[in-house]
């Protein structure tokens, strides 16, 4: 079947991509590659991948190529689910005999319900849902596909038995191929990292159990599954070859630290390519493996710290002590790794109190620059199931966004209610960044470099006006 995958329009600067922890407008106008959707696509001969808000595409662009498919198949999320909703029905209605499917941890989770939602959606593939597609786009009866559910001839929803996870993750084709084919590279970007960047996993899954974690309890697992360092080299290799502007490569597996040895094994043979790399990573990795890490061409670590509370991190499960998330900080602060530092505020455990020692963590450790975000209970992780059995989450705030995109704060505690929550985002980020050192700090980045100048004086402009927004809201 002639397939188009599709990330819909939605919010402006909605980043909704599968590589986004989590579905929202940023502080900085930021896109991660829809690298979920990718991959799939990198599995259907002749197919066309098109990622709507970083290209700039409204519905009405989108719209005319609905004649020219005869599958559809989208990204969705809790967030967009019903904006995407909508684009499914303008679809259907420009050609009434397209099929039209939906992916992601949305439907994953709640397959009958994103099914019962409108009669424009023939199919959603649930959990790890590439091969699923595939079969798909070979016209194979939607009976015999396994981890999918759908709509039979008499309107009955359908769920076929679920998909075997992919134990060979070489069996997958190079997202790379589909980047050059449909996307322009310059159209990424993340405030943190080298522009242009291009960002692809070497493996699925974590073996974490953070129970706010989107991707590990719907789709990916908590096993870490990888693929060869030859195989991750070899399309590293390429993506040099086809995107010799590119100044960064990002592995965004949720802890690619975790397996020390690989990890060190790719960083090596990344060495010898003479490429600027960076990953996620846990705030444990010892000094050792950082300096391996760095002497092969590591420029920067995003860590999840989430808290500078213990009680809090013991309570989503992170599995991190504090004091050994200052000492691998100060290691990377003395081994020149940059870090980009993300929190979560709102989380179970938070007080006035915990608010405030977070914050005093953030100084403390000093990461470059942070991210600081408002717990999102998803569907389909624990958090969710913790907040609808203490009445945490309100059915208002359901949708985790406002009406612009924007990130709420859809917990609230008998001692602490949303706009507390809410507002502590723009307290957390003025005390950090407004800060004699971190202002002198990155005065000096810029003065060293005119393209830095220029790109933190746009960063800056967005920053203030989502302060400004936030405000509004508030």
């Amino acid at each position: 079947m002639k397939t188009l995958f599709l990330h819909p329009p939605s919010f402006d600067g909605f980043d909704g991509g599968a590589g986004s922890r989590y579905q929202a407008r940023r502080e900085i106008r930021s896109f991660w590659y829809p690298t979920w959707l990718a991959q799939p696509a990198a599995l259907v001969p002749g197919s066309k991948l098109i990622d709507a808000p970083p290209a700039r595409l409204r519905l009405d662009d989108v719209l005319p190529l609905a004649r020219d498919y005869e599958l559809v198949v989208m990204h969705t999320s809790t967030p967009s689910f019903a904006a995407d909703v909508k684009v499914a029905q303008a679809l259907k209605d420009t050609n009434p005999h397209l099929k039209i499917g939906l992916v992601g941890a949305k439907v994953a989770v709640e397959p009958e319900p994103s099914l019962t939602a409108s009669r424009a959606i023939d199919f959603v593939a649930r959990e790890e849902f590439d091969f699923t597609i595939k079969e798909v786009a070979e016209g194979r009866r939607f009976a015999d596909i396994d981890g999918l559910s759908y709509r039979n001839g008499n309107g009955v929803v359908v769920h076929n038995r679920a998909r075997p996870v992919l134990e060979d993750m070489d069996r997958l084709p190079f997202v790379t191929e589909v980047y050059k084919r449909d996307l322009r590279v310059e159209d990424y970007f993340i405030g943190y990292l080298k522009h242009p960047y291009l960002s692809l996993y070497t493996g699925r899954g974590c073996r974490s159990k953070c129970t706010f974690c989107l991707w590990p309890q719907t789709v990916g697992g908590h096993r870490y599954r990888v693929r060869s360092v030859e195989h991750v080299i070899e399309e590293i290799r390429l993506a040099r070859d086809y995107f010799p502007q590119v100044k960064e490569f990002f592995f965004d597996d949720d802890t690619f630290t975790d397996d020390r040895p690989r990890a060190e094994a790719i960083a090596k043979e990344l060495g010898k390519l003479g490429v600027t790399w960076s990953c996620n990573a846990k705030a444990n990795v010892p000094r050792a493996m950082l300096e391996i890490l760095r002497d092969n061409g590591l420029r920067l670590l995003l860590v999840g710290y989430e808290t500078g509370n213990q009680q809090i991190l013991n309570n989503i499960k992170k599995g991190m002590r504090v004091d050994i998330a200052r000492r691998f900080t100060k290691d990377c602060h003395e081994l020149g790794i940059t870090i980009h530092g993300t929190f979560i505020l709102g989380l179970p455990g938070e007080t006035k109190e915990t608010i405030e020692e977070t914050i005093q963590f953030a100084s403390d450790i000093n990461p470059h620059t942070i991210q600081v975000s408002l717990a999102a209970p998803y569907p389909g992780t624990y958090l969710y199931r913790q907040a609808v059995e203490n009445g945490w989450l309100d059915e208002s705030h359901a949708e985790l966004v406002d009406e612009r995109g924007v990130q709420i704060a859809p917990l609230h505690y008998p001692h602490l209610g949303h706009t507390e929550i809410f507002q502590s985002v723009e307290k957390f980020y003025r005390r950090f960044y407004f800060r004699r050192r971190k202002i002198a700090s990155l005065l000096g980045e810029m003065l060293k470099s005119p393209e830095m100048m220029r790109r933190r004086v746009r960063e800056g402009v967005e920053f203030f006006q989502f302060l400004r927004e936030r405000e509004m809201a508030s």
